[in-house]
């Protein structure tokens, strides 16, 4: 196996990880950004003690800091998503962050976009006009928009991690964990927060599990992965985090959002085939 292949089979363990967040965070009993702050807690530690543990150096400077304030983004609103509208239009609406990438890198870095590229970003959109045509809640659809804001942010810490040193990775990703925190965790003390014993040991398991372990496996991983590849490969995110949550929990998406995440997850699935092909194609040329 080189080095790619086991960079996209980092990203693919990770995201089965990853897709455990929307069962955990609807069975706490507390407000969104306080579960924000107290996982992250628990992930910082346990990627804190990856690096010790590795002996790694803890770099701050503005290229690691620039990557935790969209992680931070991130993490808080996809987390109050969870609360306001179904796991699965929360994770979906938030996998369109590869057409973010898309926009991000053509209008920041002047790369070029191709006519797939353009057709995957409009049936990409007319996926997520798609979400909001159910009958929902005036908070359902905040919830959705807070989704999308979501993959928009997943996407600019996808370029800047991308973006780092292979030994400022780690650290980049421990600075969003511990802004996420230090912004998150004082609200415990103003909103409602009532976990219990069994609300702890979920957000001590999304610390570690769902967070902690996937982000140290997606440091190694942006070696050698790009970021659009990356975010590609967590398509096995948004298949399994509504599979858990109807399982555990019952909640089924309405037909109108079912329908626009099948042609989400189709379309950019198709589209990172395609792209795939074209990169091997002008390699041999």
């Amino acid at each position: 196996m080189n080095k790619t292949h086991l960079a996209y089979g980092q990203v693919a363990l990770a995201s089965v990880f990853w897709s455990i967040a929307g069962i955990w965070i609807k069975a706490i009993d507390a407000n969104p950004l306080s579960i924000s702050g107290f996982r992250a807690v628990f992930a910082a530690l346990t990627i804190l003690t990856f690096m010790i543990v590795t002996r790694q150096k803890l770099i701050l400077n503005k290229k690691t800091l620039i990557p935790s304030l969209f992680m931070c983004g991130s993490f808080i609103t996809f987390v109050i998503a969870n609360k306001m509208t179904t796991a699965a239009n929360a994770i979906v609406l938030q996998f369109t962050s590869p057409i973010f990438i898309l926009a991000i890198q053509a209008f920041f870095f002047r790369q070029k976009i191709h006519k797939r590229d353009l057709i995957t970003v409009l049936i990409t959109f007319f996926g997520i006009f798609l979400f909001f045509l159910d009958q929902m809640s005036a908070g359902q659809v905040i919830g959705n928009i807070l989704s999308v804001i979501a993959g928009v942010c997943m996407a600019l810490m996808y370029v800047t991690v991308g973006n780092l040193e292979p030994d400022e990775k780690l650290s980049g990703i421990l600075f969003g964990h511990g802004l996420t925190a230090i912004i998150g965790v004082p609200f415990a003390f103003i909103l409602p927060f009532n976990p219990g014993a069994e609300g702890w040991m979920y957000l001590i398991l999304l610390g570690v599990v769902q967070l902690g372990i996937p982000y140290i496996l997606l440091g190694y991983a942006s070696k050698n992965c790009s970021a659009l590849a990356c975010s590609l490969i967590a398509v096995i995110e948004p298949l399994l985090n509504p599979v858990w949550v109807a399982i555990f929990d019952g909640e089924v998406p309405g037909p109108f959002a079912l329908i626009g995440g099948v042609i989400i997850l189709v379309c950019i699935s198709v589209w990172c085939v395609l792209s795939d092909k074209a990169e091997k194609q002008k390699a041999r040329v």
